[in-house]
């Protein structure tokens, strides 16, 4: 445990920042199951609109930091790619 005042401090915000972060990225998640649930039944426009939430939120969190921007890239490049036969469909 820490004995300085701004070691204190500093172990206090980093319990609120990992509380935050660990929702925003769990939501994140089902953001991102929502739209592969959606890609794998019959409706596209559902499918796309899902896809478009899901590439917001993602450029959102890699905005924030909360995840890397390469990363977010490559989510968004994966789920599109999920995206192009449902489309192909309607």
């Amino acid at each position: 445990m820490p004995t300085i005042k701004s070691a204190k401090k500093a172990l206090r915000q980093s319990g609120v920042r990992r509380l935050l972060n660990r929702s925003q990225r769990a939501a994140l998640r089902n953001v991102i199951k929502r739209f592969r649930t959606a890609a794998e039944g019959d409706d596209p426009t559902s499918a796309e609109t899902a896809f478009r939430i899901a590439v917001k939120r993602i450029d959102q969190a890699a905005a924030k930091g909360l995840i890397h921007r390469n990363t977010a890239a490559r989510k968004k490049s994966r789920l599109s790619k999920l995206l192009k036969p449902v489309a192909s469909q309607g």
